[in-house]
């Protein structure tokens, strides 16, 4: 898959056999088709478009999403704190738009698996469009309600995105390996706390809730300082280990 950049930094997917057209002009589907990742081509308003070869980020920028999705600083804490790695095996729930289920895809890669349950038919038609968009391989979407079982074992993450995650904390007992991860991410204080005491009462270990704050700098002639916006809560964290 490529992708084209424009002069403000606008990303688009590009489409096979397709020409591209936006505000700054059209290039042929011919042009776009003997390009290479790195050039430079023109639209016929003399307008310059970078080739790129997107990342999962650039992607999850631009894919096509009905619902809200977990931002970078969530993510990248859970795989942090996880130690997620190469041939891992991870529960996903709910896929959403499919975008945590593509980063952990992305970081288990093709010796792993990303199982992602969406009871939502509408969502699950869009993430398996996004997954496919992408190229990734290793996701399995299934549209079910992972309250009904879930279908797998030897899984190294659980991670869930429901309203009363702790309703299935003993099927994610049963399925973790030893010293796998239960993560929940909780919008609300009284979701996190809940699930705390019932991982408790199933004897998992480590538990811990966290929320991750993001503030950046801005660069000024006169000096270096933190933006005066940053980004605050969007959600609780909870980490709870099987061991």
């Amino acid at each position: 898959m490529k992708m084209i950049l424009d002069e403000r930094g606008k990303k688009y997917v590009l489409k096979e056999g397709q020409e591209f057209q936006s505000d700054l002009g059209i290039v042929k589907a011919d042009v776009l088709e003997n390009a290479s990742v790195g050039d430079e081509v023109k639209s016929h308003l003399d307008h310059s478009f970078k080739i790129i070869k997107p990342n999962i980020n650039d992607f999850i920028d631009i894919m096509d999403r009905r619902c809200s999705i977990l931002i970078k600083k969530d993510i990248g804490t859970v795989l942090a704190y996880t130690g997620l790695g190469a041939g891992s095996r991870v529960v996903d729930a709910g896929t959403g738009a499919g975008a945590i289920a593509l980063n952990f895809a992305n970081v288990v890669g093709s010796n792993g698996k990303v199982y992602t349950y969406e009871i939502r038919q509408d969502f699950a038609d869009v993430a398996k469009k996004n997954i496919e968009t992408f190229g990734i391989e290793n996701v399995e979407v299934k549209n079910q309600d992972i309250k009904e079982g879930i279908g797998e074992d030897n899984i190294d993450l659980v991670f869930l995105d429901l309203p009363k995650p702790y309703e299935i904390f003993e099927d994610v007992h049963d399925a973790l390996n030893l010293g796998g991860w239960l993560v929940v991410y909780a919008p609300y204080i009284n979701q996190a706390e809940i699930s705390y005491r019932v991982a408790k009462k199933l004897d998992f270990y480590d538990i811990e809730i966290l929320e991750t704050l993001e503030r950046g700098l801005e660069v000024r002639q006169q000096g270096t300082r933190p933006k005066t916006r940053m980004v605050g809560h969007s959600g609780y964290l909870l980490f709870a280990r099987k061991l």
